[in-house]
């Protein structure tokens, strides 16, 4: 801020706490759905995924009764929404953050 013009201090610390080292910032959960990918980033994805293919291969290789496999839950994920064609506009991003609280 210089000479009381400028973005608010609330704006400014919720725009620094909104960055991370990776694509796990606001801005990039917006533009793939919404704030649930939020601290979704390859780490993570990469991370379910190992999560998944242990329990699969937990019930391909255990000794279980003929139809006494345990159910195993996946990773809770995002909930995968029809992806918008038409990119968004910085404006659009600017008004999505401002609707959110988080």
């Amino acid at each position: 801020m210089v000479a009381g013009d400028g973005p608010s201090p609330r704006l400014v610390l919720a725009v620094v706490r909104g960055i991370a080292s990776d694509d796990r910032t606001l801005t990039s959960a917006l533009m793939r759905g919404g704030l649930e990918y939020r601290g979704w980033g390859h780490d993570r994805h990469l991370l379910a995924s190992i999560f998944d293919a242990i329990n699969q291969n937990t019930l391909a290789t255990g000794s279980w009764r003929k139809g006494k496999a345990p159910k195993i839950a996946p990773w809770p994920r995002p909930a995968a929404k029809k992806r918008r064609k038409k990119h968004r506009t910085v404006a659009e991003l600017y008004a999505a953050m401002k609707t959110k609280k988080g």
